[in-house]
């Protein structure tokens, strides 16, 4: 089993594997994943553990924090693939990539690999992703997906409705029961190309 970071920098993204027993996030160079760019990153921000069977992450007391899945982490935790990850203003998505029995890897969870594309959607399950999306391009440093609230308030109906078509998505793009769904959902719709960067800037406007 081998796991990678994709890291999204203003220049673009990076696909970082993760190797060893440790490795080291932060803002200074000696770090083994380096956020020089980033200002709001502590010099030693946090560190992803080899675990054997899987990868945490652990903050380092950092002056920011780190959010995983859009809540700041206390503790230790365990990473499952397509967790988002967010230290100061960047933002990484850990990816895992299992060998299967016949010796080859299950390309679901590979960024790297050719990606799937998105599932089937009605014309209602798009304008959901849309809106679940669109305060990832915000100037918020911290942005997370729309609350189902605020989702039922701007397409104006009601919040059941939203619930309903959230579960759809979910099924669709086969997203885990735990952990915050509407976060990977978001990060998922993108990475499948349910939704791009352009359109929700555009859609802003």
């Amino acid at each position: 089993m081998s796991s990678h970071l994709e890291v999204f920098t203003p220049s673009g993204r990076e696909l970082v594997p993760l190797a060893g027993q440790r490795v080291t996030l932060g803002k200074a160079s000696g770090n083994d994943i380096a956020l020089e760019h980033d200002a709001t990153v502590s010099r030693l921000h946090a560190v992803f553990e080899n675990l054997g069977a899987a990868w945490s992450i652990r903050d380092m007391g950092s002056r920011n924090g780190t959010y995983l899945n859009g809540e700041k982490l206390t503790a230790e935790r365990v990473l499952h693939s397509g967790d988002e990850v967010r230290v100061g203003k960047s933002r990484l998505i850990f990816w895992m990539v299992r060998e299967s029995a016949a010796g080859g890897r299950d390309e679901a969870t590979v960024s790297a690999a050719p990606v799937e594309g998105p599932p089937r959607l009605t014309r209602r399950e798009y304008d959901v992703l849309v809106v679940l999306c669109r305060p990832l391009v915000s100037d918020d440093p911290f942005p997370e997906p729309a609350s189902v609230r605020a989702m039922a308030g701007e397409l104006y109906v009601t919040e059941a409705a939203v619930k309903q078509h959230l579960q759809n998505l979910y099924d669709k793009f086969a997203i885990p029961s735990e952990g915050d769904r509407r976060v990977r959902l978001a990060n998922e719709a993108l990475r499948r190309g349910a939704v791009t960067l352009a359109q929700l800037r555009d859609s802003t406007t």
